[in-house]
């Protein structure tokens, strides 16, 4: 399920990717549900690349997600800025304090609650189809 939903450098919260054509992918916002063009020259990243640093390794995102919604009982987390690092370290003890930075952990928290929002609530490992 991460796999389809996007994060796109300069816009505000997440897009699932609908279709794509020559030069572009379409995209649906979560936000609002307006589809736009995101070109090729566009940062455009799927949530299921995403990894977390921490002491040892580097653990999915996807995986960060299914503590968190672990913790809350699948309900959005109560998250603010003066209490986000103590939730991450609740979520993932061993994160890596230097390399997750805070504005890292609030885009952590911003998109898990988007995702909970919308309905969005399989975290498990996507299985590859076969061919």
């Amino acid at each position: 399920m991460l796999k389809e939903i996007l994060s796109i450098s300069g816009k505000s919260g997440l897009f699932k990717h609908i279709s794509q054509a020559k030069n572009m992918i379409i995209v649906e916002s979560l936000l609002d549900g307006k589809r736009q063009p995101a070109y090729s020259h566009n940062r455009v990243m799927s949530l299921g690349d995403i990894s977390i640093f921490t002491d040892k390794e580097e653990i999915p995102l996807r995986k960060v997600f299914a503590k968190l919604q672990e913790i809350n009982n699948g309900k959005e987390s109560p998250y603010e800025d003066a209490n986000a690092e103590k939730l991450l370290a609740e979520a993932i003890p061993n994160y890596d304090r230097e390399r997750v930075h805070k504005s890292d952990i609030r885009k952590i928290f911003a998109w898990y609650n988007l995702l909970i929002e919308k309905g969005y609530t399989d975290f498990s490992e996507e299985k590859e189809e076969e061919k």
